[in-house]
Parts: C-alpha cells; sequence; structure tokens
C-alpha cells in the first residue's frame, strides 16, 4: 500500500483498537464478501497541472476550467500509466467490489449530467481488467466472482427537459439517462428544484404535482428513488407514494446529530416501510462528535438496533485523492475566489463550511480505503458474519433487485 494508505489504515486501527482475533476475522470476512457501497464519489485523480496551468494563460472560462479539470480528475486513472497503478491498488485496499458511483451533477440540466455519467463509463470501459460496469445486480455478484470491481451508476440529480410544456416531455430523459445505465437518482440536491424541497430550504414544503409524477415515472422505469439530500416533507410524501423500495444512500442519523443532512426517524421509518435501506456515510461534519471511524459505527449501530438489520448499508461521501494531487495542484496559478454554485448553498455557521473537518486527523480514520476496518468494526461490536454481510452489501443488493425488478 502506498504511504497514504497506509497512515489512514494506521489512524483507524489506533482508534478501532481491535483484538487480534476481531481484526483477523473482520479483514477475513470483508475480503470474502460481496462488498457494495451504497453511494460513492468514487475516486479523484491527480490533474494535469501543466495543461491546466497553460489554459489559465490562454484564458480559459471558468466554465472550460471546470470541464477540463473535472475531466481529469475523472478519467487520468485511465490514461496514465502511474495513476493506474494506484487507482488498482486503492480499490485492492478497501475491498469493495461495487460502489452505486455517483455518475452526476448536482441539477437537472441533462447536457451538464451527462458529462459525468460519460467521464465514468469511459474509465470503466477502458480498464476492462480491473473493472466492470454493473447493469443489473446480478453482474456484482459475477464481477465479485471473476475477482474484480465494479460500478453501478447513480446520478446526483433528475434529468429534466427545462421546456414545461408537458409533464410527459419535462420527465422524457429519465428514460434516455437509464437506458445510458443509470440505476438510482437524487429526487433533489440542497435546494428547492421543480419536483420538491431540497435538505438546506427552511420551507420544507414537500413534493410538488410535478413531483408525484416524477415518482410514478421513476418507479415505472425500475430507478432506484434516492432521498440522501432531499427535505424532510418531500422525503415523507415520496415514500407514502412509491410503490418500490426507496433509499437514503448516504447520510447518517439525525437523533445522534442534529445536521441538516442527517435523517429524523420518521424519515427513516418511512423510507424502510418502502422496503428501502438507510446509508450511513463518513463525512465527519454529518456523523458529528469525534467525527471518527468509531462515530461512524455509532450510526449504523443506531439504525441496526433500532429498525433490524435489513435496512442500513454504508454510502462513503468522500473520494479518494490520489498521492500525486497536491504537486499538480501547486502548478496551476491561484485564481480569484468564485461565488457558491447554487446546489452547495450551505446556511451559514454549518460544519460543512469550516475548513477544520477537512485535514482533521480523526478524519484520515475514515477513508475510502479503510473500508475492510468498517468491518472490522462490526466484528467489534458483536454483529454475525451474517448480519456484517447485509450491512456491507447483501441489503443494498436486496434493493437493487427488487425496484429493477
Amino acid at each position: 500500500m502506498n504511504e497514504s494508505i497506509e497512515k489512514a489504515r494506521e489512524v483507524g486501527l489506533g482508534i478501532l483498537q481491535p483484538s487480534q482475533r476481531d481484526l483477523e476475522h473482520g479483514l477475513e470476512l470483508h475480503r470474502d464478501a460481496v462488498v457494495v457501497e451504497s453511494y460513492g464519489l468514487g475516486l479523484s485523480a491527480a490533474i494535469d497541472g501543466d495543461a491546466v496551468a497553460r489554459a489559465v494563460e490562454e484564458g480559459a472560462t471558468e466554465t472550460e476550467l471546470t470541464t477540463l479539470t473535472g475531466d481529469q480528475r475523472m478519467t487520468r486513472w485511465a490514461t496514465v500509466p502511474k495513476l493506474s497503478v494506484e487507482f488498482a491498488e486503492a480499490w485492492e485496499a478497501s475491498g469493495v467490489t461495487c460502489t452505486f458511483q455517483n455518475a452526476g451533477e448536482e441539477g437537472n440540466d441533462p447536457r451538464v449530467l451527462i458529462e459525468r455519467l460519460a467521464r465514468h463509463t469511459f474509465v470503466t470501459d477502458l480498464m476492462p481488467d480491473l473493472m466492470r460496469r454493473a447493469i443489473r445486480p446480478s453482474d456484482i455478484v459475477a464481477a465479485k466472482q471473476e475477482g474484480k470491481h465494479c460500478r453501478y451508476m447513480t446520478g446526483n440529480g433528475i434529468p429534466l427537459s427545462r421546456d414545461q410544456r408537458t409533464v410527459q416531455e419535462e420527465m422524457r430523459f429519465i428514460r434516455t439517462f437509464f437506458q445510458l445505465g443509470i440505476r438510482m437518482m437524487h429526487l433533489t440536491y440542497n435546494r428547492r428544484n421543480p419536483i420538491g424541497d431540497g435538505c438546506a430550504e427552511p420551507a420544507d414544503a414537500g413534493l410538488s404535482d410535478f413531483g408525484r409524477a416524477v415518482i410514478a415515472e421513476m418507479n415505472e422505469v425500475g430507478l432506484i428513488i434516492d432521498v440522501a439530500h432531499t427535505g424532510r416533507q418531500t422525503s415523507l410524501d415520496a415514500a407514502a407514494l412509491s410503490e418500490r423500495p426507496m433509499v437514503v444512500s448516504h447520510s447518517c442519523a439525525h437523533a445522534l446529530n442534529a445536521h441538516i443532512r442527517c435523517k429524523d426517524d420518521d424519515v427513516i421509518k418511512a423510507i424502510i416501510a418502502t422496503g428501502g435501506t438507510m446509508g450511513i456515510t463518513n463525512v465527519a461534519a454529518f456523523l458529528g462528535g469525534k467525527g471518527d471511524i468509531s462515530t461512524l459505527i455509532d450510526h449504523i449501530d443506531y439504525v441496526a438496533k433500532t429498525y433490524g438489520v435489513d435496512h442500513v448499508t454504508i454510502g462513503t461521501d468522500r473520494s479518494y485523492q490520489s498521492i500525486y494531487s497536491d504537486e499538480e495542484n501547486a502548478k496551476v496559478p491561484a485564481s480569484r475566489g468564485l461565488r457558491t454554485r447554487w446546489e452547495a448553498l450551505w446556511p451559514e455557521n454549518d460544519p460543512v463550511r469550516s475548513a477544520e473537518w477537512k485535514h482533521d486527523y480523526q478524519m484520515q480514520s475514515l477513508a475510502w480505503t479503510n473500508w475492510p476496518l468498517f468491518t472490522v468494526g462490526l466484528v467489534q461490536r458483536g454483529y454475525s458474519d451474517e448480519d456484517i454481510l447485509k450491512i456491507i452489501g447483501g441489503n443494498i443488493l436486496r434493493v437493487a433487485r427488487d425496484v429493477l425488478a
């Protein structure tokens, strides 16, 4: 393992302090399991600093630069040999069979949404010896049997035509993106959209009439409805309407940390009543408390012991960062500060805005490559092997099968 992965592993073990027996059993269980995370940002490659610097000098717009760096962070794993080696190493260290890959953007514009989907599809298709693109839950199981990893694509936004002529015309791209391989979509991001309110909207107005039509269309097409970033009332309204299981792909329990991105008991119960699952994320600001690997297990514990082990998953929301990123970023000229984009408009004084969450020692224990230690932590808490296998993959696989059916 590279130094970054090793350091994160040391920090995690230092916090958990498992017995040798629990450590060995947890690592073996994780290695043999079909490990599926219910949501992940994926791995972020180092940019080509020289190329980005040239673009800045040539007068590239902010949109051009965002497109360029976004493309490089997602695709250079497949085109730069040393990054390809690091990519494989990170996947191996994580022991993750499949991630429900964030392959969309925070918004509803199909032109924007398709870019990230194209990039993740491109990387996956260029690395067939390591990865496959899963379009059915059975593909995930097959990848494990083949000794490979895979991605099950999810969008951070629902593609809308934005013409607003007819309801059916407005929704027509939902089916198109399903045909392109997307299998799960957020109803809303943090803010309000035509479907309903996001979790950062103080009005909490709930699902719109158009949103009700979207629920029916997603049910019909076979898309998992995700309310991770969705407002409380919108989530409850959607759960009351959906005829298929829904998920909170990556969040935390509001009972343990009263953050806008965490779900209260009413929402968790409503999602579970659909046959769905509650995913716990590894974002320290959402976990609260010490914001470390032990706190992550606390949130899993809360949902599992309150609602049962059949309804909790793990959905990370922090990407693995290439060990070459800092040196490449340093080549790019400093730019002026930009206004906060619409979907990331967090309330004032929110912990997400604070830099202290970005480099804290405890956060290293939550590294994506520490996935095997998440399993070790569950062993320590006394969960049976059968229950652990549900939490680290079985539950979200069941939901995927039920919805696609």
